[in-house]
């Protein structure tokens, strides 16, 4: 790996790395650079195929299992995390789940999961990842664009854990600028994933874009943010979604 790349030798979590945009943006912190460890709950083989790829690519990549459910397992992985990386420089709450369904439909067991993973999980993430990072560290949060408009039926409980990530995403740039750490979020829209595969139909014709967004896109965006360009960011949530909120 070159030093010229922008992330070279940041350490760097994703949560929820092992597939879809998470799976991308382990994929374009390593590629720039950074030694990436990403968490995983449920798929140990479409974790070891992501590190097998990073690997042979030149990248700096391992897995950790965790369930961001657990708050002790995730603030667990973290750490140890950390303590192999020799501290952490980047953390990328990406970990999500999604419910779509109607209030009628909708049980407790799926709502308080939804909380527990959406966001609670990212909130102690950060609280664990910020005892680890010295002035410059990064930290990006993905919410969603539902954050920004939920106008459809059954997206209530998805865009009011999305919500909450964007609000704890600009309380905690307050608190945590002047330890020198920004702290923004990504709102990605329609992106082609495991989780929106089924809905692609129904999502393209409400996109003024007349496409769903790659993977790429947002891991872009997330690079960026935790790149030497963005120090002066925080507090942000950057809407990602070919113009369908605007």
């Amino acid at each position: 790996m070159s030093a010229s790349l922008p992330l070279f030798g940041k350490r760097a979590v994703v949560t929820g790395g092992s597939r879809g945009i998470g799976a991308a943006i382990v994929r374009k912190l390593a590629e720039q650079g950074a030694h990436v460890a990403f968490t995983y709950v449920s798929s140990p083989d479409a974790a070891q195929t992501l590190i097998d790829e990073v690997l042979a690519k030149g990248g700096n990549v391992f897995a950790l299992q965790a369930d961001s459910a657990d708050v002790a397992s995730l603030q667990a992985a973290i750490w140890q995390a950390a303590e192999k990386l020799g501290g952490l420089d980047i953390l990328v709450n990406n970990a999500g789940v999604l419910v779509h369904a109607l209030i009628d439909d909708i049980v407790q067991v799926d709502f308080d999961r939804t909380m527990a993973i959406n966001v609670r999980a990212p909130f102690f993430a950060m609280q664990e990842a910020a005892r680890h990072m010295q002035a410059g560290g990064r930290i990006i949060n993905v919410s969603s664009n539902t954050a920004v408009s939920a106008a459809v039926p059954g997206a209530a409980v998805y865009g009011m854990s999305k919500t909450a990530v964007t609000a704890m995403t600009r309380s905690l740039a307050h608190e945590f600028a002047p330890k020198g750490i920004t702290v923004n979020a990504i709102q990605p829209g329609p992106t082609l994933t495991d989780m929106t595969s089924e809905m692609q139909d129904f999502i393209i014709g409400r996109v003024p874009a007349g496409r769903m967004a790659d993977a790429s896109e947002p891991a872009a965006l997330v690079a960026y943010l935790a790149g030497p360009d963005a120090g002066f960011i925080s507090g942000a949530a950057v809407t990602i979604d070919g113009a369908m909120t605007a």
